[in-house]
């Protein structure tokens, strides 16, 4: 049997910005500026893989005293 790659896990805009806790206004800016790429599925529905969002948050780097 051949290795077979996991299916990738997709959020409804409402499911990743609950993930996030942040708005699902939020969710929308990030796609429109290209950071948190999205898929449509059908006519109007979008979803974002759960990997993508993961990849999204950016670290801070910490203040120096």
């Amino acid at each position: 049997m051949a290795d077979r790659r996991p299916i990738p896990v997709y959020l409804s805009l409402e499911e990743a910005a609950e993930t996030m806790s942040v708005s699902v206004k939020t969710i929308r800016r990030w796609i429109a500026a290209g950071t948190l790429p999205a898929y449509r599925c059908g006519k109007r529905a979008i979803r974002i893989r759960v990997e993508d969002l993961e990849a999204t948050p950016r670290k801070i780097p910490s203040a120096r005293w």
